[in-house]
C-alpha cells in the first residue's frame, strides 16, 4: 500500500498553549447550474494544470464523464481516464495511484457519487495534485470538504482521512441532478438536515469542536440553519421536480443546500450523534447493502433529537415522512431486539463526535433514545402513512 503521512487539522488549530480558535474552511470555488458540465474546460482555466486524470465509474463514463472529457479536450487539455471500482477503500486508492502516478497528470477530476468523490480526494493527495469534484448526485455533502470517509472493501466504515486543502473547484450540473432518481436527492436531504442540529450542539457546547478540530464559526452555524430551513420549506417541491426531470428554483436551492451549505456546515460547524449513528450503521450488512448514507443519517438525526427535544423530533419526523426518509428502525430493516443493536451502541459511544453533545451520552441514555425514536417514528407512520417512503424504495 502507498503510505501517506496522515494530516490532522486539529494538530494545526488546537495548540495547547492557546484558546481554541474559530476556523472556517470551504472549497476555493463552487459552480452550480444547468449545463455547467459542458463548460468544464473553461472553468479549469482558473487552475494551473495541463493533463487531467478523470476518475469515474463505468456507468458515469458512458454519461456525464464524456461531457467533461469533451469539454477539457476542446479547451486544449489532455485527459487520462481511470475507472472507479465502487468502494472508497485503501485498496482501491492504492490501485488508482499506481495507475495514474506514471501518466503525467497534474490535476484530478472525480466524477460520481460520494464514494468516488472521497476516493478522488485521497488519490489526489497521494499524487500531490489539486482536485476538481463533479458530483453526479446531490445525495450527500462530500463534494466540498477536505475530508474523506474510508470503508473496507466490504463497505464497512473504517475511519476518515483529512487533507490540508479543500477541492479547488466543485461543479454541480443541475440538469444531471434533475435526471437522477429522487431517492438520491431525498438521501441528500437526510444528510443535510443533520447539519443544523449537529452544528447547533457543537457551538452551544463550550467544549464542542468542528470537523477540523477547532471551534465552530458563527458563519458556519448560520449556514447550517439556513440549510435546514431551505430543506424543510422546499425539499418536497424539489423532489417533485426530480420526479418530472424539471429544473426549478426549489431544486436549485435544495441542491445547493445538500451540497454547499451542508458541506460547509458540517466541516466548519461539527458533527454529533447523528453521524456517529449513521457511520456505524454500515457495520450491519443488510443496512449497508440496502440504504444510502443520507438515509442512515436521517435515522441518526431522529435519535439525536430524541435525546434533546421530543417536540422538535416530532417536527423533523413529520418532514421526513413527507419526503420519504427513514424515521424508525423497521425502515432500515432493523428491530429493537436485533442482536446487532448492542454492538452498534458500543461503536456509537466510542465515536469522538459523541463528545460534542452538551451532556454526557451514556449507554442507558442512548438506548432510550433509540427506543424513543422508534416509538415516535412508528407513531408518525401510523398517523401519516409511509407512501413517500415506499415510493422511493420500490424495486
Amino acid at each position: 500500500m502507498n503510505q501517506v503521512a496522515p494530516f490532522h487539522p486539529s494538530r494545526v488549530f488546537a495548540q495547547p498553549d492557546m484558546t481554541l480558535p474559530r476556523v472556517m474552511v470551504s472549497p476555493a470555488r463552487y459552480i452550480q447550474g444547468p449545463g455547467v458540465l459542458a463548460k468544464t474546460g473553461s472553468y479549469v482555466a482558473l487552475m494551473d494544470a495541463k493533463c487531467y486524470g478523470i476518475l469515474a465509474s463505468t456507468r458515469s463514463q458512458q454519461g456525464e464523464t464524456s461531457q467533461v472529457i469533451d469539454s477539457l479536450k476542446s479547451s486544449g487539455y489532455e485527459t487520462v481516464t481511470a475507472t472507479f471500482g465502487g468502494e472508497c477503500s485503501l485498496e482501491e486508492i492504492d490501485q488508482q495511484v499506481a495507475n495514474l502516478s506514471s501518466q503525467g497528470v497534474d490535476a484530478l477530476v472525480a466524477v460520481g457519487g460520494g464514494k468516488c468523490v472521497d476516493a478522488g480526494k485521497c488519490i489526489a493527495q497521494r499524487l500531490g495534485v489539486p482536485i476538481v469534484v463533479i458530483p453526479s448526485l446531490a445525495s450527500n455533502d462530500a463534494p466540498t470538504s477536505a475530508v474523506a470517509v474510508l470503508y473496507s472493501t466490504e463497505g464497512v466504515f473504517t475511519g476518515a482521512e483529512f487533507f490540508p486543502q479543500n477541492p479547488a473547484l466543485v461543479i454541480v450540473d443541475t440538469e444531471i441532478i434533475a435526471d437522477s432518481s429522487p431517492r438520491y436527492l431525498a438521501a441528500g436531504i437526510g444528510d443535510a438536515m443533520a447539519t443544523w442540529y449537529e452544528a447547533r450542539v457543537c457551538i452551544n457546547n463550550p467544549n464542542g469542536r468542528s470537523t477540523v478540530g477547532a471551534r465552530p464559526t458563527l458563519a458556519a452555524t448560520a449556514i447550517s440553519e439556513i440549510c435546514a430551513r431551505t430543506l424543510m420549506s422546499e425539499g418536497a417541491e424539489a423532489l417533485d421536480a426530480v420526479r418530472k426531470s424539471e429544473i426549478t428554483p426549489a431544486l436549485e436551492n435544495v441542491v445547493e443546500a445538500n451540497t454547499l451549505l451542508s458541506g460547509i456546515g458540517f466541516e466548519s460547524g461539527g458533527l454529533a450523534i447523528a453521524h456517529a449513528v449513521a457511520n456505524n450503521l454500515t457495520m450491519i450488512p443488510r443496512v449497508h447493502d440496502n440504504y444510502l448514507h443520507g438515509e442512515m443519517v436521517a435515522l441518526g438525526t431522529m435519535i439525536q433529537l430524541a435525546m434533546e427535544d421530543q417536540k422538535e423530533a416530532d417536527e423533523v419526523g413529520r418532514f421526513f415522512a413527507e419526503v420519504g426518509l427513514p424515521m424508525c428502525l423497521s425502515q432500515v430493516s432493523l428491530a429493537a431486539d436485533d442482536a446487532e443493536i448492542d454492538p452498534l451502541l458500543d461503536q456509537v459511544l466510542r465515536n469522538p463526535s459523541v463528545l460534542n453533545m452538551p451532556f454526557e451520552v451514556t449507554r442507558e441514555g442512548l438506548t432510550k433514545a433509540f427506543s424513543d425514536m422508534d416509538e415516535l417514528g412508528n407513531a408518525i407512520v401510523s398517523e401519516l402513512g409511509d407512501a413517500p417512503y415506499q415510493a422511493l424504495h420500490q424495486s
